[in-house]
């Protein structure tokens, strides 16, 4: 089964601003979705995606299997903006 993959508007504005090697390697990872290095986040409804130095933050609704990516950014900085 393939899961619908959309974007959240945060999300596409920091993945736009790295190099194109990083949005690439950024992208392939969202795409292969829900597999992975896949965590659920505690105390929110997300799971956090581990690539590289980056962390992808998505919620995933099973009935209509859909993914909706919500943030992505750099380790340190992510979890600060929860």
């Amino acid at each position: 089964m393939k899961y619908t993959i959309t974007y959240k508007k945060k999300a596409l504005k920091f993945i736009q601003k790295q190099p194109k090697d990083q949005q690439k390697r950024i992208i392939t990872a969202i795409n292969n979705l829900p597999e992975g290095d896949i965590v659920p986040v505690e105390t929110t409804n997300y799971y956090r995606l581990r690539v590289g130095a980056y962390r992808v933050f998505f919620t995933i609704d099973n009935n209509i299997l859909k993914i909706v990516v919500v943030n992505v950014g750099n380790r340190g900085q992510i979890y600060k903006n929860l």
